[in-house]
């Protein structure tokens, strides 16, 4: 099989797979608790309960000016795939909408879905894909105006959103259980991406820095980069050392340095993601 198409058939199952799942976390958890992650989910959400419209079929319909609009704008690959993953999305809705819900708890249906709407999400971004919505929107602008930051407007209208079902439901309560929702929601995809294990990265500014960066190497087997630095207070040059290292050999490393130079200074920073050697392959 020729590898461009099994590369896109393999992007489209991840997409109907994200699709499915992100249909049971919102059908079985947020949509029966009136709560939502903002964006088009939010408006079907307050159509669903106030006029009994089914929030895939209204899903659809919110997302059909998005396509007429964009046309093969957006890449005719990522159209398709958003295509294909706005209608499954719309389908396992409606379908799993035809079942008990798994909980009434609102708390723990901010929870669950959350975690589950974050998890498929995830899979469907790793898909190169899309379920439309606020998603479709933002590769649209980028496609005319690929240096504007939406970020920060997404997150506006999102909010919104939030607040117009907490106005419409009249309870505090749904934009605060859905505020954990959409934590949970931002903090799953960022887990799926790049794992739990996030790596360190120190920086040692120490008068014996040669002395700290061998041992560094020798018993904690982790290389270290020299960069020079100057203190703009003392005028001083030093040596800076830079280590990638796994949260497990944090504590080692401070005690080795603390030994050698107990007047070392250490910044322990996260770094979201290492690539090379000891650390996650290319």
């Amino acid at each position: 099989m020729n590898e461009n198409i099994k590369d896109s058939m393999l992007s489209i199952i991840g997409t109907i797979i994200g699709a499915g799942i992100i249909g049971f976390g919102t059908a079985s958890f947020l949509l029966p608790n009136q709560l939502s992650t903002g964006g088009f989910s939010g408006i079907a959400t307050i159509t669903y309960y106030l006029f009994g419209i089914p929030m895939g079929t209204m899903n659809i319909l919110l997302n059909i000016p998005m396509f007429i609009f964009s046309g093969f704008k957006i890449g005719k690959n990522f159209f398709i795939k958003t295509l294909i993953g706005t209608v499954s999305l719309s389908i396992f809705i409606d379908f799993f909408d035809k079942y008990k819900p798994i909980t009434t708890d609102r708390f723990l249906a901010s929870i669950y879905g959350g975690i589950i709407i974050g998890i498929g999400t995830a899979i469907i971004l790793k898909s190169s894909s899309s379920t439309g919505g606020t998603e479709l929107i933002t590769n649209l602008i980028k496609s005319y105006k690929p240096n504007i930051t939406m970020s920060k407007y997404l997150t506006l209208i999102d909010a919104i959103i939030v607040l117009i079902n907490v106005i419409v439901f009249k309870h505090i309560e749904i934009g605060l259980y859905s505020a954990i929702a959409i934590y949970l929601y931002g903090k799953f995809i960022d887990i799926v991406f790049e794992g739990i294990y996030y790596t360190k990265l120190l920086f040692i500014i120490s008068n014996k820095s040669e002395q700290i960066s061998k041992e560094i190497e020798n018993k904690v087997r982790r290389g270290v980069t020299g960069l020079y630095g100057k203190g703009m207070y003392s005028g001083e040059e030093k040596l800076i050392l830079i280590c990638a290292a796994s949260r497990g050999d944090i504590g080692k490393i401070k005690i080795l340095a603390k030994e050698i130079d107990k007047n070392c200074f250490i910044v322990v920073a996260n770094a979201r993601e290492v690539l090379g050697e000891g650390f996650k392959e290319y």
